[in-house]
């Protein structure tokens, strides 16, 4: 009963999405089929229907700035993943990846950050991992978030103090604020504590 639920939902949220509708049914074939294959993966989801939501509905809202329905999928599986290994909310993760990159993960800031969530090269040096490509999707999260996470746990769990040093711009609200903005915007699901 519950596989069967699932699979309706999963069809009334494909040819219900604007983005999806338009698209040719072989186009929602595949994307589906891909649904199908990364929910297969280690990706920190509870289960298949939890997966199944968040995955058809933060895809909807990534549409915005990634056309290519298989890559919203996957860079959202990967947060996910990532997010969920590291206790962070992925919804987080993605506001600074919409802040830092605008989701071009071969971005680079006028400093020399890169990638999706604008690491910095220095941090491949100071942990000895000198030839790590921070353009490359998994390493780029594997990196910020275990950044990020370090700057919550030194500041206490305090957000906004946690997301200034991330940016390196610590006493400063700006780009907390940013970073609220686009979460406010875009990705909330459930409450943060900013």
């Amino acid at each position: 009963m519950r596989h069967t639920q699932l699979g309706i939902l999963l069809a009334l949220l494909l040819l219900t999405a604007p983005e999806l509708s338009a698209e040719s049914a072989g186009d929602r074939a595949a994307l589906s089929a891909y649904l199908n294959r990364a929910l297969s993966a280690q990706d920190g989801f509870e289960d298949r229907y939890a997966a199944e939501v968040w995955l058809v509905d933060m895809q909807q809202r990534l549409a915005r700035f990634l056309a290519d329905p298989a890559e919203r999928l996957d860079l959202l599986r990967r947060v996910h993943q990532q997010a969920s290994e590291l206790n962070l909310p992925p919804e987080l993760v993605l506001s600074v990846i919409e802040v830092e990159s605008a989701f071009d993960r071969y971005a680079i800031s006028r400093v020399g950050a890169q990638g999706l969530m604008q690491v910095m090269p220095f941090w491949k040096d100071e942990i000895g991992r000198g030839d790590d490509n921070l353009t490359d999707t998994p390493t780029n999260l594997r990196y910020g978030c275990h950044i990020l996470r370090f700057y919550l746990d030194r500041e206490d769990q305090n957000l906004n103090h946690a997301l200034a040093a991330y940016n390196g711009s610590s006493g400063n609200l700006r780009y907390p604020n940013k970073v609220r903005a686009a979460w406010e915007s875009h990705w909330r699901t459930a409450p943060l504590d900013w």
